[in-house]
Order: structure tokens, then C-alpha cells, then sequence
């Protein structure tokens, strides 16, 4: 089942897609740099495709965007990218609370972790390869 193009980025790490969702101006693509610089891979800048497969969700880019990611401030530049990836990750845009609550996002009725982030913030890319561990173990 495919779902309309949802306003977020998407990197791959550790073989893992990590949606990245907020709006216009939150720091997505600056987040989604930030994790490239770290060793994740770009899927999708600012707008993703999902596709519900055998239980599992994935992501591609939309054709148009495929390979480009937005850099305020240079402009949109090219990178290389992983086509398709199993998303096994939700970070919504926002003021996490101290102690979250353990939470999903349904997608396409499939159940993906998911938390909020200030996606600004100097540590996120850390945090991020946190929730990565918590879901591996």
C-alpha cells in the first residue's frame, strides 16, 4: 500500500530509516546533515514516500528530489543516497519531555517508534543513536 508523500526527510543509519518530521523551518534538513556528517545515508529530503510492505514500512524520495538535500543558506546540493530503506524510526519536531512515555506513530497500520525532538539542539544526532540502540537491543 502506498501513502501520499509525507512532509518529512528521511536518512538511513545503520541500514535503519529515520523519518524526521516538523515543519518548514524546524531543522530537518539541518538535522538530516548533521546525521550524514555522522555516517547516515540520505533517503528523502523535506518530502517522503511510504510504501507498507509485508508488515514493514518504507521509505523512498520522490523522483523530483531524489539525491538533492536543502542547505539554508548554500542551497540544494547533491549527495549520494540509499533509493529504499525499512523505516524503523519517528522523530516528530517539538519540546520533548524530560521522561517521554514509550510511543508509536501508525503509518499505513504499521506501529513505528516514535519521539519528539528539538531538532536544533547540538546533542541530536546523539540522542537519535540512542533510540537506534534502544530499538536494536
Amino acid at each position: 500500500m502506498n501513502e501520499p508523500p509525507i512532509h518529512a526527510g528521511c536518512v538511513a543509519m545503520r541500514g535503519m530509516g529515520v523519518l524526521i518530521a516538523g515543519p518548514s523551518g524546524s531543522g530537518k534538513s539541518d538535522l538530516a546533515l548533521r546525521l550524514i556528517d555522522r555516517g547516515a545515508v540520505l533517503v528523502s529530503d523535506d518530502y517522503t514516500l511510504l510504501h507498507a510492505n509485508g508488515g514493514e514500512l518504507h521509505a523512498t524520495a520522490p523522483a523530483t528530489i531524489a539525491g538533492r538535500i536543502e542547505v539554508r543558506g548554500i542551497g540544494i546540493i547533491d549527495r549520494p543516497t540509499v533509493p529504499r530503506v525499512r523505516v524503523a524510526l519517528f522523530i516528530e519536531a517539538g519540546t520533548p519531555d524530560r521522561m517521554p512515555e514509550p510511543a508509536t506513530r501508525v503509518i499505513a497500520g504499521i506501529a513505528i517508534p516514535a519521539y519528539r525532538l528539538a531538532l536544533l539542539e547540538a546533542s541530536a544526532p546523539a540522542k537519535i543513536a540512542l533510540m537506534l540502540d534502544r530499538i536494536l537491543r
